[in-house]
């Protein structure tokens, strides 16, 4: 696993890294390796420029969003690809998006479950979400179903102006029986999405997920839930509230997601509300930068060394340099909150705005799998005195999700092609030092 963040010294990391006469006295043990699990709607983003009779001849609702079935799916897509209207076509679903980019930071094992056509033609949907997916990521649990995966279509006409058919295909069809508990006992973590109980009847997801979470509560893993989208959240929002405080460790948002979910528009105020429910949170406050908030023992607490900030919160960064804990795990729990402004003030041109959260839980998952592979091989290390969460402080992890964020935001593609860079371009290494 290579290190989260970036450093200017080695630190605890590489575990492998041991002092020579340790080496020699006590026998090496191999290394344990843990890695994410992820349940998701495996779909395809398929961009094309149109006019507005393409629009109007699928019955399409332009500006807006609206299912089409199979068929009408189908069709549109044979004739973008005749008349070779696609600009773009990318591997999807924003834990795919998520587990893909962790594997790319942590040069590392994630497992992804969901469905995959059986019958896989080369330049189809499924070829391409294969193609478009990290090697390092295991698609041998995917369950194989009769009919194609997920397709979300984004028509741009020449106004500029953004429609959108989406397909479901087959991706709410993931059985229980397709949640093997065997993968569960060596995750640091279990990452699903609000998406995932948007199911008709009959469609198992929902049942699939609750397995899954079953199983993380059995073995002690934490579950983390990204939010997706505030239309989700604003139609039952006491049900998520309850959700979150029955099942959820860490929650990522945005802070419109934020507002659905809390009813505060500030997004420090939204991540202190969701501390009822969770233990940690990631909120993303685009311009704005994002936050995080959490919770820390009184005993491990650790004061910052940066400027303190105002906000809704008076001085609320003042123990930013602790490290997160579930809440029930701190003898004397204390709310702690970080924040950063964009990466270099943010991209000169901002090429996709859907896949920058993605982005930024990506980071924290990397954080918290490698405080579990440090905890399990080297269990007597001074950064285990206690049971946290990450293996970073609330204001590097904030630094590294805000970091990986810019680097989504800058590319048209949501999924990173390679790591960060081993040394920054620019003049910004400070940023990593302060």
């Amino acid at each position: 696993m290579k290190f989260p963040g970036q450093r200017k010294s080695k630190h605890y990391f590489p575990v492998h890294a041991r002092d020579p006469l340790l080496s020699q006295t006590k026998p090496q043990k191999r290394l344990t390796r843990p890695y994410i699990i992820g349940i998701d709607q495996t779909l395809v983003d398929v961009e094309a420029k149109v006019d507005d009779d393409f629009v109007q001849r699928y019955s399409l609702s332009k500006g807006h969003s609206l299912v089409i079935d199979d068929a009408a799916a189908e069709q549109l897509y044979q004739e973008l690809k005749s008349n070779d209207l696609i600009t773009h076509e990318f591997a999807g679903g924003t834990i795919g998006n998520t587990l893909h980019n962790y594997s790319v930071l942590a040069d590392d094992k994630s497992i992804l479950l969901g469905v995959m056509s059986q019958d896989i033609a080369i330049g189809s949907y499924a070829y391409r979400y294969l193609c478009n997916t990290s090697s390092r990521v295991d698609l041998n649990y995917l369950q194989p179903v009769c009919g194609p995966i997920g397709r979300c279509f984004t028509l741009i006409t020449e106004d500029g102006e953004r429609t959108f058919a989406i397909n479901g295909g087959m991706i709410n069809h993931l059985s229980p029986e397709n949640v093997p508990e065997k993968i569960f006992p060596k995750a640091s973590a279990l990452v699903i999405s609000a998406y995932l109980v948007r199911c008709q009847e009959g469609e198992p997801m929902l049942e699939a997920t609750m397995k899954a979470i079953e199983y993380a509560k059995k073995y002690d893993i934490p579950v983390v839930l990204t939010l997706g989208t505030k239309f989700v959240i604003e139609g039952n929002v006491e049900w998520w509230q309850q959700f979150l405080q029955e099942h959820v460790t860490v929650v990522a948002m945005n802070e419109d997601e934020g507002e659905a979910l809390t009813g505060e528009r500030d997004p420090l105020l939204a991540a202190d509300k969701a501390l009822e429910w969770v233990d940690l949170v990631l909120c993303t406050a685009g311009p704005v930068g994002l936050y995080m908030a959490g919770y820390s023992d009184e005993s491990v607490k650790r004061e910052t060394t940066l400027p303190l900030l105002p906000g809704e919160i008076a001085e609320f960064n003042r123990f930013e340099f602790s490290r997160p804990m579930v809440k029930d795990k701190c003898e004397n729990p204390i709310k702690v909150y970080s924040h950063i402004s964009p990466y270099m003030g943010g991209p000169e041109k901002i090429k996709n705005t859907n896949g920058a959260g993605d982005g930024a839980l990506s980071a924290l998952l990397h954080d918290m799998s490698a405080n579990r592979y440090h905890r399990d091989n080297v269990p007597n290390s001074a950064k285990h005195v206690q049971e946290f969460l990450t293996y970073s402080s609330f204001s590097q992890v904030c630094k590294y999700s805000n970091r990986v964020s810019y680097e989504v935001l800058k590319q048209h593609s949501p999924r990173l092609s390679r790591g960060l860079p081993e040394r920054e371009d620019s003049l910004e290494e400070a940023y990593w030092e302060r």
